[in-house]
C-alpha cells in the first residue's frame, strides 16, 4: 500500500538492505547492552560510597577500600574549565560566521573550511599540540588548565558547527520582521535569533562536553596518568580524570582493582547518560517547530 501511494515499487534489493541495516543495529545494541551489563556485574560490589569518598591507592592490601575521589574532582575541574573556555568562544564564533561574516570573502571561506577539517582531527593530535605548545612553550605544565585548554580546542569545532546549525534553523522571516521594526542587526541577533536558537545550541554544547568528558588519549600526554591522592585546588594543580583512572586500574592484576575499575566505568557511564539526557530534555522542552 505504501509503495502504491508513493507511486513506486519497492525493489527486493532495497528490502534486503534495510533488513541488513536493522540486523546490524540490533547486533550493535545487543553488544552494547552486554558490555554495560558486564561492567555493572563486575563492579556491583564497589558501587557504594567508598567509590566517591575514598582516594585511590597503589597498595593491593588496601584496594578493597580504595576509591576514585581525586579522579571525580579532577574531572569536574577539567570539564568546568573546558565549558568556561570553549562555550563562549564557540557560540561567539558561530554568531559571527552565521550572522555577520561575508561568505564571498576568501578568509571567511578559509575559516569555515578549517573548522570543518578540525572536527575530524584525531584527539591524540590535540594532545601532542598541547604538550608541545601549551605545556612547554607557554609553561603551564601538566596542570588542570592545560587539559582544559586542549579539550576546549578538541570540542570547539563541534560547538561551532552545532551552534551554527541552530542559528540557521531560525527562519529568515523573524530577522526580516525585526529589521522592519527598526531593530539593528545586533538587536535582532540578541533578542530574536539567539533565544530561538538556544535549544539547539545547548544540546550541541552538552554533547560536545560529553565527548570531552570521555576523552583519555590527549590527557595521557598531558600528565594525567600520574598517581594522584589529592583533589585539585586551583587551575594550576596536578590532576587525574575518570577515564585516566580507569585506564590505570585496568592494568592492575588484582581482582579488587578490576572491580574498582568496573565501578568507575559505571559511574562514568551514568554521568554521560545524565548529560545526554539533559541535552534531549532541553531539546524537547524548548525546541520550536517553524
Amino acid at each position: 500500500m505504501a509503495a502504491e501511494l508513493t507511486g513506486r515499487r519497492t525493489r527486493p534489493g532495497e528490502v534486503l538492505f534495510k533488513l541488513a541495516l536493522q540486523f546490524c543495529l540490533l547486533v550493535a545494541f545487543a553488544f552494547l547492552i552486554a558490555l554495560i551489563t558486564f561492567a555493572v556485574y563486575k563492579g556491583w560490589n564497589r558501587l557504594d560510597p567508598r567509590l566517591w569518598e575514598n582516594m585511590p591507592t597503589g597498595r593491593a592490601s588496601r584496594a578493597a577500600q580504595a576509591g576514585v575521589q581525586s579522579a571525580i574532582t579532577g574531572t569536574l575541574w577539567v570539564i568546568g574549565l573546558t565549558a568556561l573556555i570553549c562555550l563562549p568562544v564557540g557560540i561567539a564564533s558561530a554568531i559571527y560566521l552565521e550572522e555577520y561574516a561575508d561568505n564571498t570573502r576568501w578568509y571567511n571561506r578559509l575559516l569555515e573550511l578549517n573548522i570543518q577539517n578540525l572536527a575530524g582531527v584525531p584527539s591524540i593530535v590535540f594532545g601532542i599540540l598541547g604538550l608541545g605548545l601549551i605545556a612547554r612553550v607557554l609553561g603551564l605544565g601538566f596542570t588542570v588548565i592545560t587539559a582544559a585548554i586542549v579539550l576546549s580546542l578538541l570540542v570547539l569545532p563541534t560547538v561551532i558547527i552545532a551552534s551554527r546549525e541552530a542559528l540557521r534553523a531560525v527562519p529568515q522571516s523573524i530577522r526580516h520582521a525585526s529589521y522592519a521594526l527598526g531593530a539593528t542587526r545586533w538587536q535582532t541577533t540578541w533578542r530574536q535569533v539567539l533565544p530561538a536558537g538556544v535549544p539547539g545550541m545547548a544540546t550541541g554544547a552538552i554533547l560536545a562536553l560529553s565527548r570531552a568528558l570521555g576523552e583519555a588519549a590527549p590527557l595521557i600526554l598531558l600528565g594525567a596518568v600520574t598517581f594522584i591522592r589529592f583533589n585539585p585546588e586551583s587551575p594550576l594543580s596536578s590532576y587525574t580524570t575518570l577515564p585516566i583512572q580507569i585506564y590505570n586500574l585496568i592494568k592492575e592484576p588484582q581482582a579488587e582493582f578490576q572491580e574498582l575499575a568496573a565501578a568507575a566505568i559505571v559511574l562514568l557511564l551514568v554521568i554521560l547518560l545524565l548529560m545526554n539526557s539533559a541535552a534531549i530534555l532541553i531539546r524537547n522542552r524548548f525546541q520550536k517547530r517553524w
